[in-house]
C-alpha cells in the first residue's frame, strides 16, 4: 500500500430499507477494497481516537449506541430543553476539501492521504447500471467511512459546540445528537 499502486475500484450502491420508511443508500466496496480500507483505518484510528470528544459514540471502540442512549436518558431528565438533531444525508454530503484538511491536521503520511482521496472520489455503480462520479460524500458501508465521518463531525459539530455553546452538553452517535441544557437562570 505504501507504494501508492493500489487503485480502489468503484463501490456498488445498494438501497436498504429504513425502519422509519424510505431507504438508506450504502456503498459496498469489494473484499480487496475493504482490506485496503482496514489497513488505512488501523493506521489512522489510533491517532484520531484520543482527539475525539468524550460524548461522541458512533463507530468508536468500546462505545455504542446503547451507551449514548443510557447517558442521554440519565442527563436529559435534569434539563429544561432538549433537541434531537439528525443531519439529513450526512454521509453523502461531506465536503471532501474540508475532510482532507481535517485528515492532514493529524497525519502527513502520503500514502494514507492518497488512498483517502482515492476512496472519496471513487466512482459508484448505481442500481440502474449507471456509474456516478462523486465530488462529495463518503459511502456509508465502507470500512473507512465511519472514522472519516467522525473526524469531519469532530470539527464541524463537536468543536463548534464546544466553542460556541460551551455550557450545552450533548451525546452524538454519528450524525445524530442530543444537545440540551438548563434554561438560563435555573
Amino acid at each position: 500500500m505504501a507504494s501508492g499502486s493500489y487503485m480502489p475500484p468503484a463501490v456498488q450502491r445498494v438501497e436498504i430499507p429504513k425502519a422509519t420508511g424510505g431507504t438508506r443508500p450504502l456503498g459496498i466496496p469489494t473484499v480487496a477494497d475493504r482490506i485496503a480500507q482496514m489497513v488505512v483505518k488501523n493506521r489512522l484510528e489510533p491517532i484520531l481516537e484520543p482527539q475525539f470528544h468524550d460524548d461522541s459514540y458512533g463507530y468508536r471502540p468500546h462505545k455504542s449506541a446503547h451507551d449514548a442512549l443510557k447517558l442521554a436518558r440519565q442527563r436529559c431528565w435534569r434539563m429544561d430543553w432538549v433537541l434531537d438533531v439528525d443531519i439529513k444525508g450526512f454521509f453523502d454530503n461531506i465536503d471532501h476539501e474540508l475532510l482532507i484538511k481535517a485528515v492532514r491536521k493529524h497525519t502527513d503520511c502520503k500514502w494514507v492521504l492518497l488512498y483517502i482521496e482515492r476512496w472519496l472520489t471513487a466512482s459508484v455503480h448505481m442500481p440502474d447500471g449507471t456509474v456516478q462520479i462523486r465530488d462529495k460524500g463518503t459511502p456509508q458501508g465502507g470500512v473507512i467511512s465511519p472514522l472519516l465521518a467522525n473526524l469531519f463531525l469532530h470539527y464541524a459539530f463537536d468543536m463548534w459546540m464546544k466553542r460556541e455553546f460551551p455550557v450545552v452538553r450533548f451525546e452524538r452517535y454519528a450524525d445524530d445528537s442530543v444537545p440540551r441544557r438548563h434554561a438560563p437562570g435555573t
